[in-house]
């Protein structure tokens, strides 16, 4: 069998990926290792079958398709989050990081190990492949004879922690979130005022009773109230039903359709009145409802407000799903392709409208091509600059940091004249875990038989300790300053730890929402790059 896997690596690269799935899928008491059980059944393969080659520009290939989906669907939320706490996150993260490197420093001197073990068990317990490649290639350069054996010392430490990488986080996840109690849907309720989250979106029909707000606008009842819902149709007291603008002022006796999460409507009804029997949203007489998939380029990248919808149509957008997630929809929302846009509007406008978003789900869902090559180009041509540090230190930004630079700032630019950045939910999903699925098969195949012998040697057992003294202590003192002390949302900072896709992953899946993926786009560049430098300088000042 194993002649046949050498003969076909792909063949052994998606046995691994379709089990590795199925193990993933599999739970003791509402837990389950979800895609990272492709790692561990890769190295599980990889032991049984040690002269499997699978090609390298794979590696390459997953890590790149990960890291570019994640930036270019994150880039806006990451520098809206820096613009808004950023200084205390990235400092945080940075802290974090020191820490890591040096509990390197305590293990190296408390068990005895060569430079070359500490800087290997570093990089794998932070699961940080760039790093160790950087000090690879330091060591080739400056090592002489003695590179090749310093080399493999690193890779064997490396693939013996990694797996232990993954572990540390998600374990400290599963600890903490239980023994601080953590309410992660009322973290997306409290988080959806600054971020698109799913709120759980409904309607409400409400009578206007209150003489408190008579004479007064729109505009004046949100700027006092901070409602974080949107006004539909109303019905004035004679019958006729009408779209609100920010200049409408209601009257008692009204009917108003108000869109938001449940406990927004309920703040809403202190102040117009009382929830009526009736619902405006069943009235289909003179308005009507319906979704429109977002696929025409122009629309794209722009905010309601830029797009002007009043003057051209007699319509209103309530809300707008983008994959999984109901977003109210304002004035500075940002459209991107494959939303589902949901009107009230005059019927003989839905037509125009449609024609105006495009309304194509296959227009929606395609790849453009010229885009996302240019943008990952960009991204490869970023990673091969060497940047020179004090001290003699050279470091690249590699495959994983200069895609995900280049592609946090295309995504937060959206569009540059007619080029459009971002891409379709849909497409952004598809590629983000075929990546996944392929780096974590690749590094599992490629790991087993060091991993093998690292369990079989005599000294295997201390180097494993060094790993889970870094990742898990990393990781749990990360959580508990963090959640305690600084007080960030411990949503967020599930993606702070992520250091590693699987654990990712499982992040999301543990907060059922996106918001880790903001917090890891957030510190990933930085840590990417303080990780690199801080594996070089560990192996020059421990040698």
């Amino acid at each position: 069998m194993e002649q046949f896997y050498i003969e076909n690596p792909l063949v052994l690269l998606f046995v691994v990926a379709a089990i590795g799935y199925l193990v993933g899928k599999l739970s003791y008491k509402g837990v389950s290792l979800g895609v990272a059980a492709i790692l561990f059944v890769g190295l599980v393969f990889g032991a049984m079958y040690p002269g499997v080659d699978i090609p390298s520009i794979l590696f390459q290939l997953g890590l790149v398709f990960f890291v570019y989906s994640i930036g270019i669907s994150s880039g806006r939320v990451f520098f809206q989050s820096i613009k808004r706490n950023g200084s205390r996150d990235i400092l945080f993260g940075v802290l974090m990081l020191t820490i890591s490197a040096g509990l390197a420093v305590a293990i190296h001197y408390g068990f005895g190990f060569d430079a070359a073990t500490t800087t290997g068990i570093y990089s794998g317990s932070t699961t940080n492949t760039p790093a160790l490649a950087a000090v690879i290639e330091q060591i080739n350069n400056k090592m002489g004879s003695q590179a090749s054996t310093l080399s493999e010392m690193a890779v064997v430490a490396y693939s013996f922690t990694y797996p232990m990488g993954v572990m540390g986080a998600i374990i400290a996840i599963l600890i903490l979130e239980r023994f601080f109690k953590v309410d992660y849907a009322k973290e997306r309720e409290t988080l959806s005022q600054n971020y698109n989250v799913s709120s759980d979106l409904t309607s409400a029909t409400f009578l206007i009773t209150n003489d408190a707000i008579l004479g007064r606008t729109q505009r004046e009842l949100f700027a006092q109230y901070k409602w974080n819902v949107v006004f539909g149709r109303y019905m004035s007291k004679n019958g006729t039903v009408l779209l609100p603008n920010w200049d409408t002022v209601f009257e008692k006796g009204d009917q108003l359709m108000v869109v938001g999460a449940r406990r927004e409507l309920d703040k809403v009804a202190e102040v117009l009145g009382e929830y009526a029997d009736s619902k405006l949203s069943n009235d289909r007489s003179f308005f009507d409802v319906r979704r429109i998939f977002v696929s025409n380029p122009y629309v794209v990248g722009k905010s309601l407000g830029e797009l002007q919808l009043d003057r051209k149509f007699a319509a209103i957008v309530t809300r707008i799903r983008r994959g999984d997630v109901d977003m109210l929809a304002k004035g500075d929302t940002v459209l991107e392709l494959g939303d589902r846009v949901r009107f009230v509007a005059k019927r003989e406008d839905l037509d125009s409208l449609s024609e105006f978003f495009g309304d194509s789900y296959y227009a929606a869902s395609r790849l453009n091509l010229f885009s996302f090559g240019l943008g990952i180009a960009l991204g490869l041509i970023l990673g091969t600059i060497e940047f020179a540090l004090p001290g003699g230190i050279n470091f690249k930004l590699g495959l994983a940091g200069g895609p995900i630079i280049v592609s946090l700032i295309l995504g937060a630019l959206q569009r540059t004249g007619p080029i459009v950045w971002t891409l379709p939910y849909s497409v952004n999903v598809t590629l983000r875990q075929i990546g996944l699925i392929i780096l974590l098969a690749v590094i599992g195949i490629g790991s087993g038989p060091a991993f093998l012998e690292s369990v079989t040697g005599g000294a295997g057992i201390f180097v494993f300790i060094g790993g889970v003294i870094i990742s898990l202590f990393t990781a749990v003192l990360t959580i508990i300053i963090g959640y305690k002390i600084i007080k960030i949302p411990f949503t967020l900072i599930l993606g702070i730890i992520s250091n590693q896709p699987a654990v990712l992953e499982f992040a999301v899946n543990r907060a059922k929402s996106n918001l880790p993926i903001l917090g890891y786009t957030l510190i990933f560049p930085i840590s990417l790059i303080l990780k690199i430098v801080y594996a070089q300088l560990l192996f020059l000042i421990l040698q």
